[in-house]
């Protein structure tokens, strides 16, 4: 019987959605709180990708142990990056698009972006957080 560390393949995929989903709300305000706080000093690219970068190592900690509930490994830790590069994408180009393109100003476009990418998102990370289940 797994223990509560390597639950992960076992928990109800609507419990991991929604608990994803809660932590992509706290990743989203402290992306956004840190993005605002680099605003003050930095270019808004700049400051979105450091916010990005700072929220995605909180990410995986947060998703690892109540999402997933899997033991954080330095495997996972160095694949969970690839998870988010379709987010980071989608994201960087809202923003250009949202700042440059449409002139909506910077400092909401991080919000509207990054809706896009959501889905995406959880689909890739559960993919790379949750062990390969065998074939019978």
């Amino acid at each position: 019987m797994p223990n509560a560390l390597t639950t992960g393949p076992t928990r109800p995929i609507s419990g991991q959605i929604i608990t994803f989903a809660v932590i992509g709300v706290i990743n989203t305000a402290t992306y956004y709180g840190l993005y605002l706080l680099f605003l003050m000093y930095l270019p808004y690219l700049a400051a979105h990708i450091l916010a990005f970068l700072l929220s995605m190592i909180g990410s995986f900690f947060l998703n690892a142990k109540f999402t997933y509930r899997i033991r954080p490994t330095w495997r996972k830790f160095l694949l969970f990056p690839l998870t988010n590069a379709t987010n980071f994408v989608i994201t960087t180009v809202g923003v250009y698009v949202i700042v440059d393109v449409l002139h909506a100003g910077s400092r909401f476009a991080p919000l509207l972006a990054s809706a896009a990418a959501i889905p995406v998102t959880f689909v890739v990370s559960r993919w790379v957080m949750l062990p390969k289940v065998e074939a019978a």
